[in-house]
């Protein structure tokens, strides 16, 4: 194989065809993009961990793990007291997994 910095080309080739290490790979990316919205919509607002924990009614160290990739303990209700503190919603929907087919 040749050789390649593109992420999702390396975690293709160290998966293979196991579907387990795929789906904990999938898990890790949704955590990763949910922690990344909480970083964003919370900086948009130009406001600290401190400053948004306040508002929600938690501690600093709990957005810090809320906004850590590896961190996956996302609840609906934090998500939903975070969207309020910072004016916004959540918004939730189901759609269908592209999944590849090779030919053989």
């Amino acid at each position: 194989m040749a050789k390649t910095s593109d992420a999702l080309k390396i975690i293709d080739s160290l998966t293979g065809n196991d579907s387990e290490m795929e789906n904990l790979v999938r898990e890790a990316s949704l955590n990763a993009i949910v922690a990344q919205l909480i970083y964003e919509a919370r900086t948009a607002r130009g406001l600290t961990q401190k400053q948004l924990a306040d508002r929600v009614g938690t501690k600093q160290s709990a957005i810090a793990r809320l906004e850590d990739a590896d961190y996956d303990g996302h609840s609906l209700s934090m998500l939903q007291k975070i969207a309020s503190a910072l004016n916004q919603k959540v918004e939730i929907k189901f759609a269908e997994i592209e999944l590849e087919t090779s030919l053989i």
